[in-house]
């Protein structure tokens, strides 16, 4: 299990474990809190389509899907 404090969410890089439309790395390029700090929006970014993903920033923890850094 991959251990993330959501403040340091932002640019944060990761490998996906299975890649989808050949987009293996990605950069999270936008969280927002709300008025207790809770995560409430995590984009992540593809770094060879540009494309942008919403995604639940816990799904990140799941090591089987996804490994911190590029690798």
């Amino acid at each position: 299990m991959n251990r993330i404090k959501p403040n340091k969410l932002l640019g944060s890089k990761w490998t996906a474990i299975k890649p989808a439309n050949k987009e293996k790395h990605f950069i999270v390029s936008d969280v927002e809190f709300d008025e207790e700090d809770v995560v409430v929006l995590c984009l992540i970014e593809a770094v060879m389509s540009k494309r942008f993903i919403q995604i639940d920033w816990r799904d990140l923890e799941d090591d089987s899907q996804w490994l911190h850094g590029w690798i």
